[in-house]
């Protein structure tokens, strides 16, 4: 959890902004043949042919999307990437390339960017994408991350918001609240530590729920997996800011309601273990909790049969017609509205 703070530090200005670039991605190799030209030009010039183009864009900054007391920056850089991948997954499609912008601060040697940078090619490596440009300058207010992502898909497969049906199922990867939970044991020990700083944090019960807010992983597998399954989604999501909030999501896109069902949520042990430890309820974390980048996605009855039972996927709900409302069915069957509860980076903090 601790860093040495007296590892040999390079002054960002020896090299200057396009020596720090050249030399913070050295590494980089090209892998898709969409790639024509990446770092090294005034543009990095793409070529998709037939395929459609996606892309999202996401900016962190630090104080506000993490804390860098206990976010090594290596993770930082892997989880900088996850974000914007899983956005790509979400349209069903393959993600290709990024670009990366920073502003750091001086009291960040390049030593701590190569940390930041050895994360974001570990991302790159493996899921299969290049990093092909972005920007890097000076910041009075700590560091911010931009980071760009671009995929392809055909114009068939690509999955919107807007296609969820009356009788759909709703369909969940993984399971749900390990991020959320994992950053309230990340908070506790930071106070614990802010009062005796000789007190080393035992977070071997907990490393479940810790990496999954530290190091989260984008669900390509389940972009490959319904290929495969021959499954195409007929709206999908990816989950940042709590199911609840992706679910009204997709209700409001597609203009129908939905029926959550409350026993169905998948939660690990560990969720459920921690938030009694908490005294916290796992539904409220599995609604409102966020960052646990999982997709989420509708498909039609006919389909049920191609992924019942897959270890992956977990129907949770139905989609309803639109004057019923979104509603979650407790455990004692009664209907509660969904409220949008989310993570909201505009709130008081």
């Amino acid at each position: 959890m601790l860093e040495d703070k007296n590892k040999e530090r390079t002054s960002l200005e020896k090299l200057g902004e396009f020596g720090l670039i050249d030399h913070l991605t050295q590494h980089f190799t090209i892998k898709h043949p969409s790639t024509i030209k990446g770092v090294g030009d005034d543009a990095a010039v793409l070529d998709f042919k037939d395929k459609k183009v996606v892309l999202s864009t996401d900016l962190l900054v630090e104080g506000v999307h993490f804390d860098l007391s206990y976010m090594p920056l290596k993770h930082l850089g892997y989880k900088s990437v996850m974000v914007n991948l899983s956005d790509i997954y979400a349209m069903n499609a393959k993600a290709t390339q990024i670009t990366v912008s920073l502003a750091v601060s001086n009291r960040f040697p390049l030593e701590a960017l190569e940390e930041f940078y050895a994360g974001i090619q570990l991302a790159c490596e493996t899921y299969g994408v290049d990093m092909i440009g972005g920007d890097t300058t000076s910041s009075k207010t700590g560091m911010l991350i931009s980071v760009t992502a671009l995929g392809e898909a055909s114009k068939e497969s690509i999955a919107y918001r807007s296609g969820a049906k009356e009788n759909d199922l709703l369909v969940v990867t993984g399971d749900l609240g390990g991020a959320y939970m994992g950053l309230q044991v990340l908070e506790r020990e930071k106070e614990v530590f802010k009062v005796n700083p000789n007190n080393q944090p035992d977070l071997e019960p907990y490393s479940y729920i810790v990496e999954r807010q530290l190091k989260p992983e984008a669900r390509k597998d389940i972009v490959e997996l319904l290929a495969k399954l021959k499954v195409k989604p007929t709206s999908m999501i990816d989950i940042s800011d709590g199911l609840s909030s992706e679910i009204l999501h997709l209700c409001k896109n597609s203009g129908v309601g939905c029926a959550l069902y409350e026993n169905k949520i998948p939660l690990d042990p560990t969720v459920i273990s921690t938030c009694e430890e908490f005294k916290m309820d796992g539904t409220m974390i599995a609604l409102s909790g966020g960052e646990d980048y999982e997709l989420l996605f509708t498909i039609d009855q006919a389909d049920f049969p191609k992924i019942k039972g897959n270890p992956h996927l977990t129907v949770i709900g139905h989609m309803t017609d639109k004057s019923q409302g979104a509603n979650l069915v407790t455990r004692a069957e009664t209907l509660i509205p969904l409220k949008a509860q989310g993570w909201n980076s505009f709130q008081s903090q």
